[in-house]
Order: C-alpha cells, then structure tokens, then sequence
C-alpha cells in the first residue's frame, strides 16, 4: 500500500489524498539489561472510516506496536503519520481503550465524571460536555446510568463506559487493545455489535487488536496477521462481509468460514498460537501458548483502558524495556489515554 489513495476534487479530477493512518518500517528494541526487539519494519496504512484488526502471536509485540502508534512509546525506528504529517506526541484526534477496565474508570467517579472527564482536559464548555456525555452515553445503551459509580456496575457495562470516554472525545482514529478480552461470551458479542453501530454511525477509524481470530474476522475489514516477535506483517487479508453483520448469521456464512481458516492458517504458518472459536490454531497442543520468546512475559497484561501501567504493573512488551522507562511509569500516576491532551492529565 502506498499510503495515499485517489479520491476525486471538486473540479472532478483525481486528486490524492492521504491514509487516515501510515505506519513506515516501524520497529522498537527494548535495551537494557537485556536487549529486545518487540517489532520490526512493520508497514501498513489504514483508510479513514476502516476497521482493522490485527492479530498474532502472545507476546509478539502487538501491544508495542499499539503503543508505538499512539506516540505512548517513542519507536526505535520508522515513522507514524496521521492526516498525511508525522505524529509528535500523542494527537489530540487519537484514543485509546485498553483491555482492563478495571483500572480504567476512576472509583469515585460517577459514570457521568468518567466520561466528562477528558472533556474538561480539554476545556470543552459545561453545556457542550454534558450533551456530548448525554449522547455518547446512549450509543453504548447506557442511558440512565450517569449517576452510577463503577463499582455498582458489571464488567461489561464498565467497558462500555471506558468504550463512553473515548468516543465522547469524537477520535478520528480509536485504538483498542483487546477491549473484550475480560467480560463473558454473551457481553462480548454484545460489545462487538455495539462497535459495529457506532463505527458505521460515527464513521470512526478503528485499530484493533484481538487474541480472537474469530472476533477479528467477524469486526475487521481487513485483517493484519503478525509474525512471532520481532513482530512484521505476514498477511494482510481484506474481509469481504458487507456492512450487515450479525453474532449468528455471519459466522456460519461460507465466507466467514473461509476467511477464518485463512487467518488460522497464516498464524500457524508464522508459527503462531491464537484462539479459534474457543480453541487454538498453531503448532503448540490444545490450551498451550507458545513459550515466551527472549525472556519477554505474554503480553496480555498490558495496562488498563483510559490508564497507563502507572501503577507498576508490568506489561509483556515491558519485560525488556529499560528501566528508565519502568520507572518513568512507575510514577507518572494514573494516566488517562482518551484524548491527546487528556493523556497528559494527572491525578493524584
């Protein structure tokens, strides 16, 4: 891919315009006491309004290269751009979700302050806030719930909260790293069916990344199937399921079926190990992960959605990061991550 597509001008020329997302020969190498490199020379671009899903190994690097795009980890090498101009810092036009809602949502907070909150980051007027809050909060079906606090709610209903947040500070482009990874099957597909509508309602970018080749397949409209770390691209395969979609009918559809065997087979011919329809595809026995490469620990205990890893727990990408860079998280605080400038928002 180029990064730049044709589109036409209003003169009715062909003009050129840029991916919503360009990422140019990305890599990152964790130094210090032992040196290790998470991705290499990984290469995609993504169009705006486009879903992608990326899967791959455990502890492959996915959850770096996440990070690496949203500017929460300087890359080694390689360039991010969005909107065509390099990415300094974390955009204001970006948010993410992260898998632990648990950490996400601030306790004492109602739903209500939770989603408001990177609002406020950005100064958005009160009346403004509270419309945008009031709105967003009825996409994710959570409409007479503002003055709940995270506590009375289930886990799935907290991450629709956490899902709330990010959308209510309007993303181009959302990334999300396993956000359904920790609620039950049901919840799951409820939450995936939600994305769906709010993707088509709000025409939001969506980078995702899955441990699930089904979900990836059923979400995406396209998937990136990554090689063991030092991560790089191994298939890019479009997903050709319409726009209507449904828990039942897609995932017994022949298409459905052929392109999740093409994702299995993509990751076992990388040597991958990832979760098919409630089993494993790869070269290990049924129910084993593949062994932790260079010492790195799987990487799904990477931090919370809405909040870093600042409160010490270590990630699977983490394990070979300097120390300088732990301890910089170690205490930085809670980091809220669903907008730019909310990024850089503490509390303590």
């Amino acid at each position: 891919m180029t990064g730049e597509r044709n589109e036409p001008t209003t003169d009715g020329s062909a003009g050129t315009v840029p991916s919503m997302l360009e990422v140019s020969d990305l890599g990152h190498t964790y130094t210090g006491q032992q040196e290790h490199t998470a991705i290499g020379g990984v290469t995609f671009d993504v169009d705006a309004g486009q879903l992608t899903c990326i899967v791959g190994p455990s502890g492959c690097g996915k959850s770096t290269l996440l990070r690496c795009i949203a500017s929460l980890i300087r890359p080694s090498s390689g360039e991010v751009r969005m909107h065509g101009q390099p990415v300094r810092g974390v955009p204001e036009d970006l948010a993410v979700v992260f898998q632990d809602y648990g950490r996400s949502l601030f306790p004492w907070m109602s739903v209500r302050g939770n989603v408001e909150f990177p609002l406020r980051s950005e100064n958005v007027p009160k009346e403004q806030r509270r419309e945008r809050v009031r709105q967003t909060l009825e996409w994710v079906g959570l409409s007479g719930s503002e003055r709940k606090y995270p506590w009375q709610l289930s886990g799935g209903m907290q991450q629709r909260v956490a899902i709330a947040r990010a959308l209510a500070c309007r993303p181009a482009l959302l990334l999300m790293d396993e956000p359904f990874a920790s609620v039950d099957a049901q919840t799951r597909f409820d939450l995936e069916d939600l994305l769906l509508r709010v993707r088509a309602e709000q025409d939001t970018t969506i980078l995702l990344v899955t441990h699930d080749i089904d979900e990836s397949v059923y979400l995406g409209d396209r998937v990136l199937v990554l090689s063991r770390t030092p991560a790089s691209i191994v298939a890019d395969l479009p997903v050709d399921l319409g726009d209507e979609r449904d828990q039942i009918g897609t995932r017994e559809s022949e298409t459905f079926v052929h392109l999740r065997g093409e994702v299995a087979r993509m990751l076992r011919g990388g040597g991958g190990t990832e979760r098919l329809g409630g089993t494993t595809a790869g070269n290990s026995g049924a129910g084993s992960g593949p062994a932790p490469e260079d010492g790195a620990a799987p990487e799904e205990e990477l931090g919370s959605d809405g909040s870093s890893t600042a409160d010490g727990s270590s990630t699977a990408d983490e394990e070979s990061a300097p120390d300088g860079e732990r301890a910089a998280d170690a205490t930085a605080g809670p980091v809220p991550l669903e907008s730019g400038s909310g990024a850089r928002e503490h509390l303590e």
